[in-house]
C-alpha cells in the first residue's frame, strides 16, 4: 500500500492506521449497499404480485431510483477498494495529486481532490 505524503502536510497524509480505518468504512458500505440492494430487489417482487395502482406504480419507481443510486455507490466503493489494492487510492483522478485525507474520512471512495472535485462541479 502507498500513502501519500507531502512534508510537513498532515492533510494529504495516509498512515497504515488510516488506510486500514478506511478500508474498513468502505468494506461496511459495501455490505450495507449489497443489503439495500436485496432488499430492494426483495421489495421490487413482492409489488409485481399486487394488484397495480397509482400508489403500486410510485413506489416501484422510488426503489428503481434507489437500487440505481445504490449499484452507482456500490460501484464507487468497489472501485475505491480496488484503487487501494492497487496502490493508487488517495490520488485525484484529474491531476494525480493527493486527495485531502479529511475528505477521505467522510467520504472514503472520493476520486477526485478538492480543487478538481469544485472544477466538474462548476462544469455541470
Amino acid at each position: 500500500m502507498v500513502t501519500h505524503q507531502i512534508i510537513g502536510d498532515r492533510r494529504t497524509t495516509l498512515s497504515i492506521e488510516d488506510l486500514a480505518a478506511l478500508r474498513e468504512n468502505l468494506h461496511e458500505q459495501r455490505l450495507f449497499r449489497q443489503e439495500q440492494l436485496q432488499q430492494l430487489a426483495a421489495a421490487a417482487t413482492n409489488a409485481t404480485e399486487a394488484l397495480p395502482t397509482r400508489q403500486t406504480a410510485s413506489r416501484i419507481e422510488v426503489r428503481v431510483k434507489l437500487a440505481a443510486s445504490a449499484r452507482m455507490v456500490l460501484a464507487d466503493v468497489e472501485a475505491a477498494l480496488q484503487r487501494m489494492d492497487e496502490g493508487r487510492y488517495g490520488a485525484c483522478h484529474l491531476c494525480r495529486g493527493p486527495v485531502d485525507r479529511e475528505l477521505l474520512t467522510i467520504v472514503p471512495q472520493a476520486r477526485y481532490c478538492g480543487r478538481c472535485r469544485r472544477v466538474r462541479e462548476a462544469g455541470r
